[in-house]
């Protein structure tokens, strides 16, 4: 009774904030998709929270398999491009779904979980009060719980501004702490105790193959090679009795434990050998330990909330929703069947927030498949970076959150990719500039996968990756205006990329510019004699792509006054791109370049409406497109995958539908089991600890949502401002502050009975904006620097 008494008094105590800003559960978890993520950037840990045995699983986003690619293993893959491409124009798409197989290279390599960390307690029971909690305005789990009146308290923080993780133990009552600490790992590892520090240290393999393969040896290491990696941990301060033993730490008799937790790689770029012209991680990681012992643990908390609030706080998102006393597993079910916990959605857009300043401050090196989070050596699709559009989605709310900052490590990344990607420019197509296909990696991977011709060109060979990864460069740039980096940093990459879709441009039958060979990601058409492939000409998701870099690279010289012959290259190439095409048989938007059929009518990948979302050649200007793009939607419905679901909400907020668009919220919401013990119909949704479920866990859906939900209140992605474009009826009431806008314009919204309450606009220049809310547009003058309340 005593228990249920406690879990009561808690539910009364925590307000609004509470439940916008914690994710909290009554019991430990047992699954990777219950345990609680904790980062700082670049290391990280899923916190489980057990009673018995407290489990950290430890990551490193620098720790993968693999070496510096061989850029050269298919040097004459571009000599089989003329007989594709001659297939396919004389209508002979079986031969060129064949042919297009020579033009492949090998697989990516995987991102590597590090090890894992456990403290194992000698506790009375029973155990009762049981409380383990997320806190992601200030970035900490905490667990709590009773036995033998005593109180247990734990707190974990991963301090960006120490480097470390920081585990501090409590015991308050006749109870004292009684711990061993020890580790261990999937990967090739030893464990050791030297001058009190408990180390662990390895390699990763060298050879990683996808989970989807089945093969021979799929994991193998080599002497000598490979990224090697440590951890190191101290007992800081304790009142307990410390014992070194063997490959553990025991500590007895003690009221609080403070442990302190570095690790590092020896991972030194993209283009160097991790082994023998590595970085020494254990140095690395024993460093950051000894920077962290300036400060006291006071210090190193207030350290870690300031950094990380001075992100976090921009943003306040606010749906005026009563408040839930049930943990999140209960609120997840029921809003399944119900859809009311209007709550669970600006803690999901909140979370997301969180995720992303946890796994993204890393130079050079992105998210990846499941952001910093992974415990498996051969992860799903190699939690490596699928660029046909998860990496991408990654990144879609960085801009419009107000953390500009975090796209750096993205963007960074791509000078990687543009030098690797040179190479395959030329060997694959015999092109300038660079590209990018379907994976990439730390190595900055470009070459189409498929193991040299096993891969379905379905999904192996697509080309489009660098031309959709570059237009985050100018996306940046209009939200920034940022003009350095606009002429030193983005205008060259953007040009690579736009030069290597210009030379893949050809003529079709009818003297239209298309790409050949092409793939729409992952999908395949019927022909009208019913034959089924991938490999075409002139998909509507290649030129979208093309036509959305010619533009950003044509107005970013205008901007900078350079360039003008290749700006007229494009401009006149633009004039002849085949035009999108809309289906006679039902009114969508052609995916395929004849108006065949899809194989699979509700396929998860939406790239053929690239240009309503995230680009921006099918606006309400031309209805007739959008009409088409709106119904191409429909077909596709809002079911799918997790990271679809949620692509689905930003386009329906481009397309103006409210309604769908918060029906891709609610499906997103859906409860799935982490055990994987129900069956769950129509795809997707969220596991216990609210991340995506794809399944299995991808994080892009958990980023691809936060980024819907403000492309619904706010979009400027034309030359106006658009407030509440997508406002559904079910937010009557509701608040965003610190959001922004295309020209460097940070927006506050409220509205009331679902109308435009109060409007404030601030710019970090003098500018003019077109404002738009309903049908009313109007010019408003924006001071530099100035807080504006707009009246509309």
């Amino acid at each position: 009774m005593k228990h249920i008494i406690l879990n009561l008094l808690f539910c009364l105590i925590f307000t609004d904030v509470f439940t916008q800003h914690t994710l909290w559960y009554t019991a430990p978890a047992k699954y990777f998709e219950e345990a609680l993520p904790i980062g700082n950037g670049r290391m990280g840990a899923m916190v489980y929270g057990g009673v018995e045995k407290e489990r950290l699983s430890l990551n490193d986003i620098t720790l993968w398999s693999g070496e510096p690619v061989n850029l050269y293993s298919n040097p004459d893959a571009y000599t089989h491009l003329p007989g594709v491409r001659e297939a396919l124009f004389r209508e002979d798409y079986a031969a060129a779904d064949t042919l297009v197989r020579k033009l492949q290279g090998s697989f990516s390599n995987a991102y590597e979980p590090l090890g894992n960390l456990f403290i194992e307690f000698n506790h009375s029971k029973p155990i009762f009060g049981y409380n383990r909690k997320l806190d992601i305005s200030h970035a900490q789990v905490e667990v709590d719980y009773e036995s033998n009146n005593t109180k247990f308290n734990r707190k974990y923080i991963a301090s960006h501004p120490d480097q470390v993780i920081l585990i501090l133990l409590s015991a308050k009552g006749k109870e004292k702490l009684n711990i061993n600490l020890k580790y261990n790992s999937p990967l090739l590892h030893n464990t050791l105790i030297d001058h009190g520090l408990l180390y662990l240290q390895g390699r990763a393999p060298v050879r990683s193959q996808p989970q989807y393969l089945q093969v021979r040896n799929p994991v193998e290491y080599f002497e000598g090679r490979g990224t090697r990696y440590a951890s190191v941990l101290q007992i800081k301060n304790t009142d307990g009795t410390i014992h070194y033993r063997d490959s553990m730490i025991n500590v007895v008799n003690a009221t609080t434990i403070e442990i302190r937790l570095a690790m590092a790689t020896s991972f030194n770029g993209f283009d160097k050998d991790p082994f023998k012209d590595g970085k020494n991680e254990i140095k690395s990681a024993e460093e950051h330990l000894i920077t962290s012992n300036r400060y006291d643990i006071n210090a190193i908390f207030n350290r870690h909330s300031l950094d990380y609030k001075k992100y976090y706080d921009r943003v306040k998102f606010d749906l005026n929703h009563n408040n839930s006393t049930e943990d999140i597993y209960t609120r997840i079910r029921k809003n399944t069947a119900t859809n009311t916990d209007i709550g669970l959605i600006p803690l999901h857009f909140n979370y997301g927030r969180y995720l992303l300043i946890s796994s993204s401050r890393t130079p050079d090196v992105p998210i990846n498949l499941q952001g910093l989070w992974n415990e498996n050596v051969r992860p799903p699709w190699s939690s490596n970076y699928t660029v046909n559009i998860n990496t991408e989605m990654n990144y879609w709310p960085v801009e419009v959150c107000n953390l500009s900052e975090l796209h750096m490590p993205l963007l960074g990344f791509l000078h990687n990719l543009s030098k690797t990607g040179t190479v395959t420019a030329k060997t694959y197509y015999n092109n300038k500039g660079w590209a990018v296909h379907h994976n990439s990696d730390i190595w900055a991977m470009s070459n189409p996968v498929g193991d040299f011709g096993k891969g379905s060109p379905q999904w192996a060979n697509w080309q489009m990756g660098g031309a959709w990864l570059s237009t985050h460069l100018y996306e940046h740039y209009k939200f920034t205006l940022d003009r350095e980096f606009l002429k030193k940093e983005a205008y060259p990459l953007l040009k690579g990329a736009a030069q290597f879709c210009f030379d893949q441009l050809v003529k079709d039958p009818q003297g239209f510019l298309v790409t050949a060979p092409s793939t729409s990601p992952e999908n395949v058409y019927i022909t009208n004699t019913g034959f089924k492939a991938a490999t075409l000409y002139g998909s509507t998701s290649d030129l979208s792509m093309i036509k959305e870099i010619f533009n950003d690279v044509i107005e970013s010289s205008e901007i900078l006054n350079i360039d003008k012959p290749f700006r007229d290259t494009l401009i006149n190439a633009l004039k002849n791109i085949y035009p999108y095409q809309i289906s006679k048989k039902d009114g969508v938007l052609q995916e395929w370049y004849h108006d065949w059929d899809d194989a699979e009518i509700n396929h998860r990948h939406l790239s053929h409406l690239f240009g309503v979302y995230p680009g921006k050649t099918i606006t309400p200007d031309d209805k007739e497109l959008f009409e088409a793009a709106t119904k191409s939607l429909l077909r596709r419905t809002n079911n799918g995958t997790g990271w679809s679901i949620s692509w689905k909400i930003s386009m329906w907020a481009r397309l103006l539908h409210a309604e769908k668009a918060y029906d891709a919220i609610q499906k997103l919401l859906s409860y799935y089991p982490a055990d994987k013990s129900e069956i769950v119909m129509g795809g997707g949704g969220t596991y216990p600890n609210l991340f995506d479920a794809h399944p299995p866990f991808q994080i892009d859906g958990n980023f691809g949502g936060t980024a819907g939900i403000i492309e619904m209140l706010a979009q400027s992605h034309l030359d106006y401002i658009h407030i509440l474009p997508a406002l559904p009826t079910a937010w009557k009431n509701g608040k965003i502050m610190g959001i922004k806008a295309r020209g460097n314009v940070e927006i506050s919204i409220e509205w009331k009975e679902n109308k435009l309450h109060t409007l404030t606009l601030k710019s970090t220049h003098d500018q003019t904006r077109k404002i738009k809310y309903g049908e009313n547009m109007q010019e408003i003058k924006l001071p530099a620097n100035k807080l504006i309340k707009i009246k509309i």
